[in-house]
Parts: C-alpha cells; sequence; structure tokens
C-alpha cells in the first residue's frame, strides 16, 4: 500500500507521426522523429520565432533494443508560407551529412496512450488547480526552499549511484553538498553548496547506473500516474525506494500521504506552464513525450 501511494504522489512527467511532404507546426520543440520502416522523418528547428520543418530519408536497422537510421534534409518549409527554395538558406545550421536518431520501442502503445489520457486529465484535473492555488499564496523563494529541503534528502540515492558508477568525484561532492546544506544551508533549505563553493548537484539515480552497464531501456512504459518510463528505468525505480530515507522512517498511510503529496504538489508549482507548452508544440504529444523521455534518459546516462 505505501509503494502504491508513493507512485501516487510522484510528478506526472510529461514529434508526431512522420510525413512525406513539408508542414509547419507550432512550438519551441527542437526534435527528430521519424516510423520506423517509413523510410521518412522530421526536424523542428526555432529559429527567429519561426518553426521550420525537414523532412528526411531513413533508412532505419535494427540494433538490440533500439532502432538507428541515417537521414538527411530534403526540403524545408516555414510557418504560415509556402514551401521555398530560399528558406534553406535561413536554415544552414541543420546538418547536411548523416546522423545518429534513435528510439525507444513501443510494443504496448494502446495501452500506453490510455494511461497518459489518463494522467492527463489527472494533471489538468488534479494536480494543476491544486499547484496554481498553492503558487498564489506562496512566494517563489519558499517553494524554492521547500524543493531544495526535498532534494536534500535524496542525496543517498545520487551518492551511492556516484560509487556504483565509479564517479568518486561525484560521490564525494554529494557527501560534502549534504554536510554544508544541512548545517549552514538550513536543513537543506538553502543551497550554500553551489552557491558559494560551486559544488554541484550530482544527479544520478539507478537507471542511468543500469544504462552505464550496458542494460538497454527494453520498451517504453507509460505508467498510470507515474509516466513515462521504460523497462530499464522502472527497475531502476524499485532499486531507489531502498534508498530514499522516506522507506528509512517509521510513519503512518496518512503521514506519508500528506508529505510525499505536499512535496508533488511544491514540485509542480515550479513547472506550471511546460507540460502545456510541449502539448502545444506537439503533433502528438503521447509521441512527443515519448520521445522527450527517451532522448533525455539518453543523454543523461552519456553524461
Amino acid at each position: 500500500m505505501r509503494i502504491f501511494f508513493r507512485i501516487f504522489v510522484l510528478s506526472i512527467f510529461f514529434l508526431g507521426v512522420s510525413q512525406t511532404t513539408c508542414f509547419a507546426a507550432e512550438g519551441a520543440v527542437s526534435s527528430i522523429s521519424f516510423q520506423e520502416g517509413g523510410g521518412c522523418g522530421f526536424l523542428i528547428q526555432d529559429v527567429g520565432g519561426s518553426y521550420l520543418v525537414a523532412v528526411m530519408d531513413l533508412d532505419v536497422s535494427q540494433e538490440g533494443s533500439h532502432s538507428m537510421g541515417r537521414t538527411r534534409p530534403l526540403s524545408l518549409c516555414q510557418k504560415g508560407s509556402p514551401e521555398q527554395e530560399e528558406d534553406e538558406e535561413e536554415f544552414d545550421d541543420i546538418p547536411e551529412g548523416e546522423m545518429e536518431v534513435g528510439f525507444i520501442r513501443d510494443p504496448f502503445e494502446p495501452i500506453n496512450r490510455v494511461f497518459f489520457h489518463f494522467n492527463d486529465k489527472l494533471y489538468f484535473w488534479v494536480l494543476k488547480p491544486v499547484a496554481t492555488g498553492y503558487k498564489k499564496v506562496t512566494p517563489d523563494q519558499f517553494r524554492i526552499c521547500v524543493r531544495n529541503f526535498f532534494s536534500n534528502l535524496l542525496m543517498p540515492i545520487r551518492a551511492v549511484n556516484c560509487l556504483l558508477q565509479g564517479k568518486f568525484i561525484g560521490f564525494g561532492t554529494e557527501l560534502l553538498r549534504f554536510l554544508v546544506n544541512s548545517t549552514v544551508g538550513m536543513l537543506g533549505m538553502m543551497d550554500p553548496a553551489q552557491t558559494a563553493l560551486k559544488l554541484e548537484k550530482q544527479d544520478e539515480d539507478f537507471g542511468q547506473t543500469l544504462g552505464l552497464y550496458g542494460l538497454g531501456p527494453g520498451f517504453f512504459i507509460n505508467w498510470p500516474v507515474l509516466g513515462p518510463s521504460s523497462v530499464r528505468g522502472t527497475v531502476g525505480f524499485v532499486g531507489d525506494m531502498y534508498l530514499d530515507p522516506a522507506a528509512w522512517v517509521s510513519m503512518d498511510f496518512g503521514e506519508w500521504f500528506v508529505i510525499r503529496g505536499y512535496e508533488m504538489v511544491n514540485t509542480t508549482s515550479l513547472s506550471l506552464g511546460e507540460y502545456e507548452a510541449l502539448k502545444k508544440a506537439a503533433l502528438d504529444p503521447y509521441v512527443a513525450l515519448r520521445d522527450a523521455y527517451y532522448q533525455y534518459r539518453q543523454n543523461k546516462i552519456k553524461n
């Protein structure tokens, strides 16, 4: 029961199907998306407030748990205008050579889409209204202090995974950050370790550790309430739960629910508008969420 409601109070994480013709899009998304085996793809670029789409050739080859492809721009078009050759001159920064793109397999897409819509309604009908009201009655600095406090408590997750990844400097940095912020930083509500000592938080987790060890993502999973994940990400999440200090403290369900619920509302109040921007920019919000999650996690592992 504790585990279920722990998932319930976690944050809801938040482009479309490839086409063979040039089209305009709204939003500030810079991403690559394609249809497996479809021989096409697109790239949306934000340049001076106008959004441009480059349709690409694609040769997809399966490599383990994900696919790789080679792409090259074919044609460009600007929002609100017909396709024009001169548009290409304004977007010389788009790679003309070959580039690698990858995506995560999604064999359970119909079910994942159902959970996506469930999470979407949960956000707009429950979480966003509560977070918006909370934001109106609390100053920004107070909410930042609350976020810092909870982040400081999660030091064991970051420190242990730094150690498992062989990042010994990062491990020491996390220990020093915790010591400084827990004392001078008033129980972690302030972050003098970063502002004064320039000690950056080491954002590591067990999912990244598994990825560094060579474990592939498996396939995409969009959990109800919890949001986007993968087989590897889910295993990593469960592993990190055992390092969360909340699991070490004996408390009844009511106390735990209030604390985690408040943490989620506070975190959401600091990121209002981001999910809305994603939906507005994407041709297919579900695909945008899936692609953004995969690219974000892959970048975290590489870094």
